[in-house]
């Protein structure tokens, strides 16, 4: 787990204001995607924090609910924060399989699937590639032809999107600059980073903390 919270952060937590029960959003650790929205007491969330798996208590059964404990859909717990008045907890988790019951991945259809959330899916599509190398895969063809090929690939990649910029349209470009990001976070994973790795650099040049992906271990 990246964060929790102490014993003395607990205590403190308003568990007067709604009866005991504490709304819980949950968020998927790699790309902040809300995926639902739970209860937790005090029992709870001491399973949550002594399991590691997401446990909420279930206002319909009146008892503690492992989220997956049926399906097998869990939610490793990363970490819990709570908000400034220390009645609401922001929990992020690594999910396992749809955390919707009615199969989607959020309880939230709508909830942002954006170009960040997208490049965060691709970049563990790319380490998914990386360590499992399928057969017949354009993905695996660059890694198994290695760090040099694919930096040349980038190259290319780079020199088609500056000449797009000022020879061809808006959609081209476009084009382009999508081949270009993906051949990029290959040559990252290729040498063991994740585009996470390149971001975090971004936001500590602009003084902000790294968010949103999950940097290659």
């Amino acid at each position: 787990m990246d964060a929790t919270l102490s014993r003395q952060q607990i205590d403190a937590l308003d568990w007067d204001k709604q009866d005991g029960l504490l709304p819980a959003v949950v968020q998927d650790a790699a790309n902040l995607r809300v995926l639902m929205l739970g209860y937790m007491d005090r029992a709870a969330l001491d399973a949550t924090l002594a399991s590691g798996h997401v446990t909420f208590f279930s206002r319909s059964k009146l008892r503690l609910w492992t989220k997956g404990e049926s399906s097998g859909h869990f939610l490793d717990l990363v970490s819990i924060e709570t908000d400034c008045d220390r009645d609401t907890l922001l929990v992020r988790a690594v999910p396992h399989g749809p955390t919707c019951h009615l199969g989607r991945d959020s309880c939230f259809p709508s909830a942002p699937g954006d170009g960040l959330a997208f490049l965060a899916e691709l970049d563990a599509l790319v380490e998914t590639r990386e360590r499992e190398r399928p057969a017949g895969s354009y993905t695996t063809g660059l890694f198994e032809r290695g760090v040099r090929v694919i930096a040349q690939k980038v190259g290319e990649e780079g020199v088609e999107t500056a000449l797009a910029a000022v020879a061809q349209d808006e959609a081209a470009l476009a084009g382009e600059a999508a081949d270009l990001l993906f051949h990029l976070q290959v040559l990252l994973r290729a040498r063991g980073l994740s585009l996470a790795d390149a971001v975090a650099v971004l936001q500590q040049r602009h003084g902000k903390p790294h968010r949103g992906f999950a940097p290659a271990e």
